[in-house]
């Protein structure tokens, strides 16, 4: 099952995607993809709709029918940092004995062919494909046994990333990972019922046409079950919540010579069975 967010930014509708790769409606039955709708009783009860039974939706996703992120009211969006030891390596970072945790603010949060601003002092705007995964079920502690069975969906997300405010500007990460537009979500929310591993999904990222990153989930250093049980030790976890589970190499940062974001560019990116984003790179305000 592929559910959605499909409509104008600030009222987007939940949908469900068909067979045939358009939307229907889903407002009928529940008030958006979020919280309540993500816990397992919910999605079960979803899973069990004729998609042909509910109202279609006008319009060709992504195209001319505008996609918001796949996930609304995130309570915590959660990153994980250098969890592909080749990004560590072209990061010039060693890889971390223990998951290292990091945060986006969800004011960043946009939908999967938004434009990504570059904001206002950049000069390091970066590009980072990564798997999401949304929580569907709460818990704290969870043994990692049952990790999976918090699981409500999978997702594309683009971690975008201002190198010189993350790692320059006398703090944590999250100075230079959660600015407005960084966080470009969807395009739909992936049960994990359509996915046959997890674990082994290609991911790519073009700028301009030019392919930047190609990988692999296969490479992840910590595994999903891992980071949902180690991240559960820290905070509860709850229905909604997303964790971005890291990029594979190639970022700009990583260039010879260095690359960034400056406006003007295109972005594409997606992952084997959960789609694809495009976004335009806007310049920062003067």
């Amino acid at each position: 099952m592929k559910l959605v967010r499909y409509g104008a930014e600030g009222a987007e509708k939940p949908g469900m995607l068909d067979a045939t790769g358009y939307v229907r409606d889903l407002s009928g039955l529940i008030d958006d993809v979020g919280r309540d709708a993500l816990l397992p009783d919910s999605i079960a009860r979803l899973a069990g709709i004729d998609p042909g039974s509910l109202p279609l939706v006008s319009g060709t996703p992504q195209e001319n029918l505008r996609l918001g992120a796949c996930v609304s009211g995130i309570g915590k969006f959660i990153c994980i940092g250098l969890n592909y030891a080749d990004h560590a390596a072209e990061a010039g970072m060693d890889i971390p004995a223990e998951p290292i945790i990091f945060n986006k603010w969800t004011s960043a949060v946009c939908g999967p062919n938004d434009p990504i601003q570059v904001p206002r002092g950049s000069t390091k705007t970066d590009w980072e494909v990564e798997l999401g995964v949304v929580i569907g079920q709460s818990g704290s502690y969870i043994d990692e046994a049952n990790a999976m069975d918090h699981v409500a969906g999978f997702c594309v997300i683009n971690d975008v990333s201002e190198r010189d405010f993350q790692l320059n500007r006398s703090g944590t990460w999250d100075k230079g990972k959660g600015c407005d537009t960084f966080g470009p979500t969807g395009p739909w929310l992936v049960t994990p019922d359509e996915i046959s591993n997890v674990n082994d999904l290609a991911m790519w990222l073009d700028v301009d046409g030019v392919r930047m990153q190609s990988g692999s989930t296969s490479t992840l250093i910590f595994k999903i079950p891992h980071l949902i049980a180690y991240c559960s030790q820290f905070m509860s976890l709850q229905p909604g919540d997303v964790i971005s589970t890291g990029t594979p190499p190639g970022v700009g940062m990583g260039q010879n010579p260095l690359r960034f974001l400056h406006g003007g560019e295109t972005v594409s990116l997606g992952i084997e069975g959960l789609g694809q984003q495009t976004n335009v790179v806007l310049p920062s305000a003067k």
